[in-house]
């Protein structure tokens, strides 16, 4: 029979500290937890960690997303264990319709909102997730598959703001399986969402492949000192584009010197022009796709080359490129409506 796996072997008191130790000032915590093994044993976690003096108040919620019956079940199962914890729990429930099409995402927007609407009812300022470096392993392997910039290959960060909001992460140099013992060595059950098999879902197919390439030598372990050192590179381009921001002094009301743009590094003049898109367009500018910003720098950089003007359009932006060089960008015209009146 096999015996019991101690705390000691798995996550100790220690290590519990070093984990939660960004934490301490915050202002209170708002713990996700979701009945599986990884809420679970942060859940646990955290309780722990919130009973030494001059901590900060820590509460636990659940969100119902409304997809399965048992999901309510599960949910009250949750707030048993917070309670049996010595933390306040509560139901946050996702109601009215619901999409027909990428659910996943949706589910996702509704739960941070939910999560964040509780936050601050409560006056906590930190919601406290359970990503694990497996989830990060599937983020940086999704984000490669889509063609992400370095900014992307750094995967998530160990906190995020969110409306105003820090969502904190501090489970990220964890595996899966350690959380799965953990919660085993504490004597606590969780639940296991099926919706993780389900094939129709992306994140699904993906953590099959991540389990092929980890047998190939990319895995957790590899995607997380990837993300390092994709977290260094990020650094060193942002301090570079800060500094030719502020030696080119780019402005987009009187005209972009378009020639001192494209004498900076490639990836330097590629974000000073996201950023004066951004600066001078609305939702549309914002939405415009990475590739879509590439392309439309490669044209204005051979246009500049050879002395000679551009007219396009991007994110409902008109760009005007003359032949001295010169990038002025301005909210498009409205579209003429087309057919009598």
């Amino acid at each position: 029979m096999r015996r019991k796996p101690s705390t000691a072997e798995t996550i100790d008191a220690a290590r519990i500290e070093a984990l939660f130790a960004p934490l301490v000032d915050a202002k209170g915590l708002l713990v996700a937890s979701s009945g599986g093994p990884d809420s679970t044993a942060l859940l646990i976690m955290a309780a722990q960690w919130a009973k030494a003096p001059g901590r900060p108040k820590v509460e636990v919620a659940t969100v119902d997303h409304g997809l399965r019956p048992e999901a309510r079940g599960e949910a009250e199962a949750v707030g048993k264990l917070a309670r049996r914890r010595g933390l306040a729990h509560r139901i946050l429930e996702w109601r009215g319709e619901k999409p027909k099409a990428r659910i996943q995402e949706r589910a996702r927007e509704a739960r941070y909102r939910l999560l964040a609407a509780e936050a601050r009812a409560i006056g906590a300022d930190h919601i406290v997730t359970a990503h694990h470096a497996d989830d990060q392993c599937e983020t940086i392997l999704f984000r490669l598959l889509r063609g992400s910039g370095i900014a992307g290959l750094r995967g998530m960060a160990p906190f995020a703001l969110l409306d105003g909001l820090a969502v904190a992460r501090p489970l990220l140099a964890l595996r899966k399986s350690e959380l799965v013992t953990y919660c085993r060595a504490e004597g606590e059950a969780y639940f296991e969402d099926p919706a993780n098999e389900d094939p129709r879902f992306a994140r699904t197919r993906l953590r099959r492949l991540a389990a092929l390439l980890a047998e190939e030598g990319f895995g957790p372990v590899e995607a997380a000192r990837l993300s390092r050192r994709a977290a260094r590179m990020e650094e060193a381009v942002l301090r570079a584009t800060e500094a030719a921001a502020s030696r080119l002094n780019l402005q987009t009301g009187g005209g972009l010197d378009a020639l001192a743009l494209f004498a900076e590094p490639p990836e330097v003049a590629l974000r000073l022009l996201k950023a004066a898109i951004l600066a001078a367009g609305g939702r549309e500018a914002a939405a415009a796709r990475l590739e879509q910003i590439e392309a439309l720098a490669e044209a204005l950089q051979g246009k500049v080359a050879a002395g000679e003007a551009l007219r396009t359009t991007l994110g409902g932006l008109s760009l005007r490129l003359d032949a001295k060089g010169v990038l002025r960008i301005d909210k498009a015209p409205p579209r003429r409506r087309s057919g009598k009146p």
